[in-house]
């Protein structure tokens, strides 16, 4: 079963509105005509497919470590870009974090810890 951040990249492709993920996707499936079908045919009124797609995903990325770091980082590009202009918060703490950290979107008033 694929985790839930492949069955969200998978519905994203569905919906073909991440153009960037989307060629990312179809460049590495290549010369595979099943994978490019499933693909294509990947439509989230019909969540199969969608699966589908995103067990391909999965074992696309077991084999291709390389094409798993692209693939999310692509779709993390993707998803804080939609958060962001939608009013949403894009938090991100990468490496080691010693202290606190605080994740929030609108703040009024003070903070203390």
């Amino acid at each position: 079963m694929p985790d839930e951040i492949l069955m969200s990249i998978a519905t994203t492709l569905a919906t073909k509105a991440a153009t960037g993920l989307y060629d990312l996707v179809k460049s590495r499936f290549g010369k595979d005509r099943e994978a490019v079908a499933e693909l294509e045919a990947a439509d989230p009124e019909r969540p199969e497919t969608v699966r589908a797609l995103a067990e391909r995903l999965a074992t696309v990325e077991q084999a291709d470590a390389a094409f798993a770091d692209e693939l999310r980082g692509e779709w993390q590009r993707v998803e804080g870009g939609r958060q962001t202009a939608t009013g949403g918060v894009n938090n991100q703490v990468t490496g080691t974090v010693h202290g606190k950290v605080l994740q929030a979107g609108d703040i009024h008033g003070d903070i203390s810890f």
